[in-house]
């Protein structure tokens, strides 16, 4: 890709493809995970030593009004360039007996809930804490408690973050009842021009009952991060500019955009076969391919293009959109 494409590219999707000349590899990672410190069944050693044995290269711990000390967890677990551990939190807040989660990631004091009067009000100030505290901050499971809507995400403000994909049994991802799955309200977001990016994760919280449907075990989504280096800096700069995608099993080799196309490539399986789908505003699906690279020819007129990649026995990978009207 020449300069002039290049730098188009990430004027259109904020930052989906690396700097010139720059080396860049995938990092994968979870963003949402409990231990005994709040809700979880198991240590932060054992939770970390799990992730890294089944693989992953960077991990948050997220539990509710604690923010762990990972500088001994990495001590004795990290290894440059494979594995890390960064601190975050998950603010528990609610109103109206509806819960309101949000992920403060990266940052290093508890962000303590404020439970003001009404659901915005609520969770603005929250997010808005999170960011004072040097977070970024993360909407959780917005069907949880049929929480949240999608005018209420359109009017929340300031936000990077909302998961789409959820591993714990009880978030209604799906939706249901003529309520939108989680992905359509990130639809509805986006659409109304703000610029918000996907996550799938875990939720972890049980380790002691891996192979329990059941319960909130590991290893049921997460994202692949594209940095220079794996640090704390490295990951969440790349995070706030949506240079990563979300997965529950799907791999690319890469994604990418310039002036006039964007192109996903698979890692594929041998045993599995693939689907493509370019969505845009409304969640409209603009195009569907099977071949490996997927190519999207961008008209203009789309306010977005996102893609979505099913695998023949259920995985799926989400791209970050690249916005083709700036909000």
């Amino acid at each position: 890709m020449n300069r002039f494409a290049l730098t188009f590219a990430c004027i259109l999707s904020l930052g989906i493809c690396p700097a010139a000349a720059q080396t860049v590899n995938w990092y994968k990672g979870n963003t949402h995970t409990h231990t005994i410190n709040s809700d979880g069944d198991s240590t932060p050693a054992d939770v970390v030593r799990w992730y890294r044995e089944n693989r992953y290269n960077f991990l948050f711990i997220t539990d509710h009004e604690h923010v762990t000390n990972v500088a001994s967890l990495n001590n004795v677990y990290g290894k440059a360039g494979a594995f890390l551990v960064i601190a975050g939190q998950e603010v528990t807040d609610s109103y109206d007996r509806k819960p309101f989660h949000l992920n403060g990631l990266g940052i290093s004091k508890v962000v303590m809930p404020n439970k003001l009067p009404g659901a915005v009000e609520t969770l603005q100030k929250n997010i808005d804490d999170v960011l004072k505290a040097g977070g970024i901050a993360q909407i959780n499971h917005p069907n949880f408690g049929w929480a949240l809507t999608a005018d209420q995400l359109i009017k929340l403000n300031r936000y990077t973050l909302l998961e789409i994909h959820n591993g714990h049994p009880l978030v209604n991802n799906m939706g249901g009842g003529g309520v939108p799955s989680a992905e359509a309200m990130w639809d509805s977001v986006l659409s109304s021009g703000k610029l918000v990016f996907a996550i799938a994760d875990d939720d972890s919280h049980f380790f002691k009952r891996i192979g329990d449907p059941t319960a909130p075990t590991p290893g049921k989504g997460w994202i692949f991060v594209r940095a220079a280096e794996l640090t704390p800096e490295a990951v969440i700069e790349s995070m706030k500019k949506g240079d990563f995608y979300a997965s529950t099993g799907v791999e690319l080799s890469d994604y990418k955009a310039d002036g006039r196309l964007m192109t996903v490539t698979i890692k594929e399986e041998r045993s599995s076969k693939y689907r493509i789908q370019f969505i845009g505003k409304n969640g409209q699906v603009l195009a569907e391919s099977t071949t490996n690279p997927a190519v999207y020819t961008f008209k203009g007129n789309e306010a977005y293009v996102r893609a979505k990649i099913y695998e023949s026995n259920g995985k799926m990978a989400w791209t970050q959109p690249v916005m083709l009207t700036r909000p």
